[in-house]
């Protein structure tokens, strides 16, 4: 004690109780945080993932949106859409465009991302594009698990979300300016969820403050289910509701109309010959 009490007045004894409060909040810090544990390997794309794809990316992309993804006057910027936007444009054909409309269709895929290498192709452009800046990334199967789906749920919160322009059942519909909401009933769950996280075309992204996993989840669960269902009456008639119910009702009764009218008119006139 008599040790301490002699130095506590040297000159640098205050600038040690600092330090040593400091190291000891550090230690608690990471001591209950676990960041002194070693640290676990993060599973990201390999270098050799990311060269290819900026290979392939110079093929079959840059034309249009840059050598280096800064994008163009004909194409956007793809720096920051993420692996997620890559991967829902070039698996549905959409992208690379063969030209610019407003609105991209599926198609049959590019040659570079076709075949048994296509699946590994995609994935390494999507890698390139996330190496740039982020972006949502491609979901994993963990979080494309459809069971405990609720399907009920799912249709709530689709007609609240997404059916004033993809219809009730998901069947599609015309929008402004020549563009259009796609018909769902070829979509995969992982495509529905890529296009709900990043906003394709005319349609806005959901973020997951506004729709969190499990809401996307039942989603899906109530799409996919609804393009595998079959039809009670035996023609589909395009699944877009009533009105074309109604439409088909009307023109077979006006065409049931015009027959009986011409047959009554014919008979008419054979009368009135004779």
């Amino acid at each position: 004690m008599r040790w301490i009490t002699a130095r506590r007045r040297h000159p640098a004894a205050g600038y040690a109780v600092v330090l040593l409060m400091l190291v000891a909040l550090g230690g608690g810090y990471a001591f209950l945080t676990g960041s002194g544990a070693a640290a676990a390997p993060v599973d990201g794309p390999s270098s050799e993932s990311i060269a290819k794809g900026a290979d392939l990316f110079a093929r079959n992309c840059a034309t249009c949106h840059g050598l280096e993804a800064q994008g163009t006057s004909v194409a956007p910027s793809l720096i920051g859409v993420g692996a997620a936007a890559v991967d829902f444009q070039v698996s549905t054909g959409r992208m690379p465009a063969k030209q610019n409309d407003a609105e991209q269709a599926r198609k049959p895929l590019a040659p570079d991302f076709t075949g048994p290498d296509g699946p590994a192709n995609i994935r390494a452009v999507a890698d390139y594009i996330q190496s740039l800046a982020g972006g949502p990334t491609i979901p994993t199967p963990a979080e494309m698990d459809l069971n405990g789906a609720d399907v009920g749920r799912g249709q709530e919160l689709f007609i609240a979300n997404c059916a004033a322009c993809h219809n009730f059942v998901g069947a599609g519909g015309a929008l402004t300016y020549g563009k259009y909401a796609p018909a769902l009933n070829q979509s995969t769950p992982t495509e529905i969820y890529e296009a709900m996280v990043t906003g394709p075309e005319a349609m806005p992204n959901f973020a997951n403050s506004t729709l969190t996993p499990e809401d996307k989840r039942d989603i899906i669960a109530y799409v996919t289910g609804k393009s595998t269902e079959n039809n009670p009456g035996g023609f589909s008639l395009g699944r877009v509701g009533p009105v074309t119910e109604g439409l088909v009702a009307f023109l077979g009764i006006l065409f049931a109309v015009i027959l009986a009218g011409m047959w009554i008119t014919a008979k008419q006139h054979g009368k009135t010959t004779r």
